[in-house]
């Protein structure tokens, strides 16, 4: 162990050789050396935005040359090091960072909020917290395939207070994953110091209240960093389980470089000046003989040639094409729907039966098919609809959750990530707003924004007239009908809930399959015993008639049922969209040419529904049809009540009949 008179860190080779030692000097160099070009360009308005790492090369060189290049990493805003350690063209990086279309999101996101699996990097989004749960589905995959691989994943100490840090440590500790959590503490989340941040004394302490080993390491010192990340690697590739690392640093430049850094008193800053990464590990190396001078000038030479040659070609790129269809088409992952018919053999089933027949059919149909929630398991969900699925699937596939929303729809984004299709049970539709920022942030952009898919279902039990009250009752599918990316779909009845969960759970699109709770043990129906599909974007037209049309879906359906059986002199065409996104417009507007009055009826609440929406589009293309005004009846603008009277003075279905009358007498 030697420290060099020109160095302030302390180093210690151990059994490292000189070959590896330059590499890990190069290795940080370059990525430094990019940054002070990109400060310049940044100045010279040619590069939008910049969050530099400077001070901070050590940590992501290190980790991931403690790696295999098979192994996933997901990296934050300082990582630099890890995209140019991983040996991504520069000049891919600089299109990136120019909006061309050699980056890797078609000029759709900036800086590093991108992903590559040419490279295996999951880029990180700027809610910071998502990319943890997706490292945990990520090691749930090498689990589950048996490939005893690490992932590593980045955060700052800011986002440890995030709650999606705490559920993702914990998720992964529950089940035994291997996941590298780096937690980059260099003192500041943005203008915030850590002592506003937190009270434990270190982060890594943390790691004990979720049963994890933890660490403390020089994040400076890229020896250390390098030598303590491929032991661990090694250990966790034998014995799969997480570990936290805390790597203590500093961020000598803004948060971005328009935040400055006015906040940090300067002696921290001159402090921290001296613990440079490389500057003091190009100082070891040159004491210990290992870099000569003239190699030191013909590498920097080597790396400012590299990047200059590949800033030229970024630049000779040509701006991005605006293209409207190709916007509109990546949007979703091209799916290429394929008919399965059901055979002759039928059987009276329920709602529930149906879906959970058809649940346990697409575990069959997809070997690898995880499915995970609350209670799932041995309890087989609180609805039993995966009743015994845990004695046919096993454990590994069929997958209790400790109740974290948001790690396990995250996970769900990173078994998709890894090739596996997975469903995630809501509890109740409710919760889904633990989760929500995944579902709309992640699931929902990911294919437009770097080409994934997100392969996942979320089931959603959902619906009023089951007196639970406002937190077990809600129908919130227009939350996610407002939602670009995702796909909504809501049967009424055995039949379509169970061809169309196959069809979703075939959709390598992130889709909502809502199942209406009244519904599930009310409504039975002759169904296909056998496997079989149905396209989404396909309304069913249940009754024709020429006085009216009446649109609906899930338990509006059945209303709408009962009030024409009850009045049967009303020809009315009914319309069962059984899938909101996408919406068959087409049979819409048939029927509304054909009638020329429409009334649309949904148990969700009025403003800012589904029924808005399908009335503005009937308005816009069929207003010259109409003979009045298009009707919308809904649920009060009320949270849902619990007791039977005021819950039934709450819903759309009492005031149905009466607003149907009204419209056919105008």
């Amino acid at each position: 162990m030697l420290t060099s008179p020109r160095s302030t860190i302390t180093f210690d080779k151990k059994n490292l050789d000189d070959r590896t030692l330059l590499k890990l000097y190069k290795n940080m160099l370059k990525p430094r050396l990019i940054e002070e070009k990109m400060l310049i360009l940044l100045r010279q308005g040619k590069i939008s935005k910049w969050f530099s790492g400077i001070g901070q090369e050590a940590i992501s060189v290190g980790v991931t040359l403690a790696l295999t290049n098979e192994e996933y990493i997901l990296p934050m805003h300082r990582n630099l090091g890890v995209f140019t350690s991983r040996n991504i063209p520069l000049h891919r990086l600089f299109s990136q960072w120019q909006g061309k279309a050699n980056g890797f999101t078609k000029g759709r996101d900036r800086s590093f909020h991108f992903g590559t699996q040419e490279y295996n990097i999951v880029g990180m989004i700027s809610h910071l917290g998502p990319q943890l749960g997706v490292a945990d589905g990520l090691a749930l995959a090498s689990l589950l395939k048996k490939k005893n691989q690490v992932t590593a994943v980045f955060t700052g100490e800011g986002g440890t207070s995030e709650g999606d840090f705490h559920e993702a440590l914990n998720v992964a500790s529950v089940w035994q994953l291997p996941v590298l959590f780096c937690v980059e503490n260099n003192g500041y989340g943005l203008s915030t110091p850590t002592n506003e941040q937190y009270r434990c004394k270190d982060i890594a302490d943390r790691g004990k209240g979720y049963g994890m080993e933890s660490f403390i390491v020089d994040g400076n010192n890229v020896v250390e960093v390098y030598s303590k990340i491929k032991k661990l690697a090694q250990s966790i590739r034998k014995r799969p389980r997480p570990i936290l690392v805390e790597f203590k640093t500093f961020r000598m430049r803004g948060h971005e470089e328009a935040s400055g850094t006015k906040y940090v008193p300067k002696a921290l800053l001159q402090e921290w000046a001296k613990k440079d990464p490389l500057e003091n590990f190009q100082a070891y190396l040159k004491d210990q003989k290992i870099l000569t001078e003239k190699q030191e000038v013909a590498i920097k030479e080597g790396f400012v040639h590299e990047i200059n040659e590949n800033l030229k070609i970024a630049y000779d790129e040509v701006p991005i094409e605006v293209d409207l269809t190709t916007e509109l088409a990546d949007v979703y992952k091209s799916f290429e729907y394929k008919e399965v018919k059901p055979k002759s053999k039928t059987e009276e089933l329920r709602l529930i039966d149906a879906i959970s027949l058809g649940l346990r059919q697409s575990m069959q149909q997809h070997k690898d098919l995880v499915i995970m929630g609350q209670d799932i398991a041995e309890y087989g969900g609180v609805f039993k609809i995966t009743d015994g699925f845990l004695e046919e699937f096993g454990k590994e596939r069929v997958r209790n959750t400790p109740i974290c929303e948001s790690a396990i729809v995250e996970a769900a984004m990173g078994l998709s990530i890894a090739g596996i299709k997975s469903v995630v049970e809501m509890q109740f539709a409710d919760f889904v707003t633990s989760g929500f920022n995944p579902v709309v942030n992640y699931l929902a952009k990911s294919h437009y924004r770097w080409n994934q898919q997100a392969d996942v279902v979320l089931r959603m039990p959902c619906g009023g007239g089951v007196a639970a009250g406002p937190f077990h009752s809600q129908t919130n599918e227009a939350w996610f009908t407002k939602t670009p990316g995702l796909k909504v779909v809501y049967p009424a009845f055995p039949y379509d809930a169970k061809g169309l969960l196959a069809t979703a759970i075939n959709d390598p699109n992130p889709v909502l399959f809502f199942e209406h709770k009244a519904l599930y043990r009310s409504i039975r129906q002759d169904v296909p015993t056998d496997y079989f599909t149905i396209p989404f974007g396909k309304a069913a037209l249940l009754k024709e008639g020429n006085d009216v049309t009446i649109i609906s879906y899930g338990a509006g359906i059945h209303w709408a049922l009962e009030t024409l059986d009850s009045n049967s002199d009303i020809n009315a065409d009914l319309i069962d969209l059984r899938t909101l996104q996408p919406l068959d417009t087409e049979t819409i507007y048939n029927s509304v040419r054909k009638t020329g009055k429409v009334i649309v009826l949904q148990e969700d609440s009025l403003f800012g529904g589904i029924a808005s929406d399908i009335s503005a589009l009937i308005m816009e293309n069929c207003f010259e049809d109409l003979d009045a005004p298009v009707k919308r009846v809904a649920s009060l603008e009320t949270p849902i009540p619990f007791i039977n009277q005021l819950e039934d003075q709450y819903m759309a279905k009492g005031r149905f009949e009466e607003a149907l009358k009204d419209l056919l007498a105008y």
